[in-house]
């Protein structure tokens, strides 16, 4: 048998770089997470980072670049988690508007869940860090392009209240389920998550939807 030529270890090689170099990243990015967690995000550097992933400082930036970068990427999980995704599926092809209400309640309930850590320190990172401002203003952008998707199809189902528009039932969503009233229930009232689900869904039901034909004839 003949030995393997340059050209055909090289692939394999390849491969083992990169998956070095994905287990160095995410070392990375879980360490910088705990650390603006306990410790805030103005006061965490870029040596400590290095320190918590037991990599280098140069390795850091190559890999991630600098703190707002690292955190523009943490932050960025959050709003490419596969369970958006889902989420928007099941709403655009929901034939009820309170399923579709329901399955947008949990589906931001799971995402929030999952990334309530990150979000937190993002909001608090913002207000000492302009470029952290500019980011979160993306986050929040696209989190709303999301909730749209439910008025959006709460109109193709004639289920909004009369005289709401898409763009106010967008705004009314935000208020609702948007990244502050997570905030609020979970990490300062201390509610469960499922509690705040179901409160959550039930207010959005109760502001969006309009009332049946019996219950407007009384």
């Amino acid at each position: 048998m003949s030995p393997r030529t340059n050209d055909q270890r090289r692939p394999y090689r390849s491969d083992k770089r990169a998956e070095a170099a994905a287990r160095t990243r995410a070392s990375i990015l879980d360490a910088a997470l705990r650390l603006f967690v306990d410790n805030g995000y103005a006061q965490v550097t870029i040596g400590d980072i290095a320190r918590e992933a037991g990599t280098a400082v140069p390795t850091v930036y190559a890999s991630t670049g600098g703190k707002s970068a690292i955190l523009a990427t943490l932050m960025k999980q959050g709003v490419d988690d596969p369970v958006v995704h889902q989420t928007l599926d099941a709403v655009r092809t929901a034939t009820d508007a309170r399923e579709a209400i329901a399955a947008t309640a949990h589906g931001v309930r799971l995402d929030n869940e999952r990334h309530l850590d990150i979000a937190q320190v993002m909001i608090n990172a913002a207000v000492v860090e302009q470029t952290v401002q500019e980011e979160l203003a993306q986050v929040v952008h696209a989190y709303r392009q999301a909730l749209a998707v439910l008025a959006e199809r709460l109109e193709e189902l004639g289920a909004l209240r009369p005289g709401l528009s898409q763009e106010r039932a967008t705004d009314i969503l935000w208020f609702l389920l948007g990244l502050p009233s997570w905030r609020v229930f979970i990490a300062e009232f201390n509610w469960s998550w499922d509690e705040a689900e179901r409160w959550l869904a039930d207010q959005v039901t109760s502001a969006l939807l309009a009332e049946p034909q019996c219950a407007r004839a009384r």
